[in-house]
């Protein structure tokens, strides 16, 4: 059984922080954005826009994302049944796309986005 309930705020805001901080160095930053990237989308219920890290894996123009701590995090709740449109930052450019959230039967949740095409 994994972590319930919410995670502290003032934690997961430095973790964020620091996370932001490695993607944009200059040492560490190529390395570390070719596994974690921005997602921003807008809130379904409070229509506010929100920006958060996530790991990521690409294959051509879907992007996974797997969600760890689901139950202590509500992010990828905006994403379930018909799933919604999200930016993520990649390949240095912004990039759009329609995400879906499923929960498998053991609990883990995967996001699923389909990039939009480049014009």
């Amino acid at each position: 059984m994994g972590y319930r309930g919410p995670l502290p705020k003032t934690a997961v805001d430095r973790v964020n922080t620091c996370v932001g901080s490695l993607r944009t160095s200059p040492r560490w930053g190529k390395l570390v954005r070719r596994h974690l990237t921005q997602v921003t989308y807008t809130g379904r219920r409070s229509g506010r826009t929100f920006t958060t890290p996530v790991g990521y894996r690409r294959a051509g123009n879907v992007v996974t994302i797997g969600v760890r701590l689901p139950d202590a995090k509500s992010w990828w709740r905006n994403f379930t049944g018909e799933g919604g449109p999200l930016s993520l930052e990649l390949d240095d450019t912004g990039r759009t796309g329609h995400a879906t959230a499923r929960r498998d039967e053991k609990g883990r949740v995967t996001v699923t986005v389909r990039l939009d095409e480049t014009a």
